[in-house]
């Protein structure tokens, strides 16, 4: 019989994998701060600009696929 405390940390660790299946296979989801539109409002004139967090194109990469990278980039580099 499985605990509490067991079966938590079963269901963060199934959570987790899911989400490096899911950084992999999409690696990038909407820009936050246009909510993937790729133009933000001004606050003045409420004229549309482009985002520029995204550069104008709506996606980001996910923070998980930037750890995947930066961690790829170490392990290449020959430091663990």
């Amino acid at each position: 019989m499985l605990t509490i405390a067991a079966l938590a940390s079963l269901t963060i660790l199934g959570y987790a994998a899911f989400y490096l299946i899911k950084c992999y296979a999409v690696p990038f989801g909407p820009c936050r701060r246009c909510k993937g539109t790729g133009e933000r409002r001004g606050l003045i004139l409420r004229l549309t600009r482009e985002c520029h967090r995204c550069a104008g194109t709506g996606k980001r990469p996910r923070v998980g696929r930037r750890v995947i990278e930066r961690v790829r980039d170490e392990y290449r580099a020959g430091t663990r």
